[in-house]
């Protein structure tokens, strides 16, 4: 601790001096992107001082030059932003901002050995404040604005930390867009790592990627490109402050470390990000004196390159690099334990919705519903017979031509099918109440206009359980109710041949004697119930799978019960 503090006032010191400098050589960083720059102290001098890190650093001659002796890069780092242009509550003169600039623009020089160093602006208070700003934070922001572009002129890269999601509506974009020109903007996405490592890694590392997607986005659209934009995470242990925040053992830390590595790299990776910061490493007092910082360290460079720390032969950890992390197959969008969603899949689907994420929650519900009632091809095949054979004639050419005018084809409408057996096999799974008396004499009310008929069918089907009684129009076929009255004749359904006799008339449900209404009102309120059922059912079942689902980008599906019959009302399954 006496070292560290004894460090940083010496460059303090020679800060103040501004000691004059010779013309040096333009800095030079790794072309490949992103870069990885780490928040360089003394204590972590073994670490972080090798060949394939860069270390952001200051001071003269010191530890700057330590690390570079080692073979590390080495940047700038301004830790005390404020100290230069002030706080939004009490920004600076402007007056005073270009001798200012002058003066740390050298003393960066100087640490740097080179005469375009970046320089590390820590940090941009308010990001968030909503406009109309006050004048106090007004002028700050010009502040901020000015000093960048003054270190720029000079030769300097400023990069901006921001510490909270920036507030980018209306007249304030013009000012996030003044700063890129001139600087880069590095987001400051602290995790909390109990929170994390309780979420587990296929959660916990989808939650990291998205913040951080969901915060770069809000620059993106500001049109401020990625080439412009980092992403820096954290590690320190001091409480409350976002990092470790006690999780224990270490080696639970540790993966954590592991999983944010990962997930920086997948999402600099997609966007095309600039550049990925750590930070944290620092010990500025005894809380953050960490025995676990080293090992937190190696994980974290292991993890993106397993040349930089041999962290698995050193620390105890899971060291599985694939846990959480999409890695899925071409061609693949998302994946559910073994069922795959396929690209090809939804733009079938697609030309049927017209809506592909239409077509991808569907096929999302597909996947969790199949792993609860799985549906064989010779059932599907039988479901198509009976719908080429009632509702086409038995007419298979006239079928195809049915389905190409929806936009569908043969194996399309088989999926649709199978969907419908599915749903309706977890329905007779799913157990309802039996509707009160009220419920009944309601239904009646409410629907007696609707066509009744006293039948008697063999075999006795779904619509009419007990093979003789009152079928109404909302559940049986419409057939039975223009047969001849007292004469049994064969008809085709989807459940089969059944032999029907029409025992009088079709009369409205209302002229019907509630007794002998009761048994098919109650098995219409016990079909919705059912059908009410499953869509909750299903909607659990779904939210609860979303935990295990994989998703490029993870970009997943809305929840939901979408029924292809909409558009093929043919392939129903029901007589209704």
């Amino acid at each position: 601790m006496k070292k560290l503090l004894l460090t940083l006032l010496a460059a303090c010191a020679a800060f103040a001096a501004a000691p004059s400098f010779a013309a040096a050589a333009p800095c030079v960083l790794p072309e490949q992107r992103p870069l990885w720059i780490d928040y360089g102290a003394p204590q972590f001098a073994d670490t972080f001082g090798k060949p394939g890190v860069i270390v952001a650093a200051s001071g003269v001659n010191s530890f700057p030059a330590q690390m570079r002796a080692r073979g590390a890069t080495t940047v700038f780092w301004d830790m005390y932003l404020n100290t230069r242009v002030g706080t939004p509550s009490a920004p600076v003169s402007p007056a005073l901002l270009p001798e200012r600039a002058e003066r740390l623009y050298r003393f960066a020089v100087d640490s740097m050995e080179c005469d375009t160093p970046w320089i590390v602006m820590n940090e941009l208070f308010g990001a968030s404040v909503p406009t109309p700003w006050t004048p106090t934070q007004a002028q700050y922001r010009a502040n901020v604005l000015q000093w960048a572009r003054l270190l720029a002129a000079k030769g300097a890269k400023p990069i901006l930390l921001v510490s909270s999601e920036p507030f980018a509506t209306g007249e304030v974009a013009m000012w996030w867009r003044d700063v890129a020109a001139v600087a880069d903007i590095v987001l400051e996405k602290y995790f909390n790592a109990p929170a994390i490592h309780k979420a587990g890694p296929e959660l916990g590392s989808r939650r990291m990627r998205s913040a951080m997607r969901a915060s770069a986005s809000k620059l993106f659209a500001m049109n401020i490109p990625p080439s412009k934009v980092g992403v820096m995470l954290a590690f320190q242990t001091r409480p409350g402050t976002g990092g470790r925040e006690g999780l224990k053992p270490a080696s639970a830390w540790f993966e954590v470390a592991k999983l944010q590595a990962l997930a920086a790299k997948q999402v600099s990776r997609e966007l095309g990000l600039a550049h990925v910061w750590s930070w944290g490493w620092g010990v500025f007092n005894e809380a953050g004196n960490d025995p676990d910082k080293p090992g937190a360290a190696c994980v974290w460079l292991w993890a993106r390159d397993p040349s930089l720390c041999d962290a698995p032969a050193r620390f105890r950890f899971d060291s599985d690099l694939r846990a959480g992390q999409i890695d899925l197959p071409r061609g693949v969008r998302c994946v559910l334990g073994d069922d795959a969603i396929r690209t090809n899949e939804i733009a079938a689907l697609d030309r049927l919705t017209r809506d592909s994420e239409v077509a991808l929650s569907t096929l999302f519900a597909r996947a969790v519903e199949r792993e609860v009632a799985p549906i064989s091809a010779d059932a599907v095949l039988a479901a198509e017979r009976a719908v080429v054979a009632t509702r086409f004639g038995g007419s298979r050419g006239a079928y195809v031509a049915a389905l190409r005018r929806g936009r569908a084809t043969v194996a399309l409408a088989r999926g649709v099918l199978a969907d419908e057996l599915r749903r309706r096999a977890i329905e007779r799974r799913l157990s309802v109440r039996a509707p009160a008396a009220t419920h009944l004499a309601e239904f009646r009310e409410t629907y007696g206009g609707v066509l009744a008929r006293e039948l008697v069918v063999s075999p006795a089907p779904s619509w009419l359980p007990s093979g003789r009684g009152f079928a109404l129009a909302t559940l049986a076929p419409q057939r039975v109710f223009t047969l001849p009255d007292g004469i049994p004749v064969t008809i085709r359904t989807l459940e089969g041949l059944l032999t029907v006799r029409a025992v009088g008339e079709p009369t409205p449900l209302a002229a019907v004697p509630f007794a002998s209404a009761r048994p098919a009102i109650a098995l219409a309120l016990r079909t919705s119930a059912r059908g009410a059922a499953y869509h909750d059912w299903t909607g659990r079942r779904q939210h609860a799978a979303l935990d295990r689902l994989r998703c490029i980008r993870d970009r997943l599906p809305a929840v939901g019960a979408i029924e292809l019959t909409t558009y093929l009302p043919f392939l129903q399954l029901s007589e209704r």
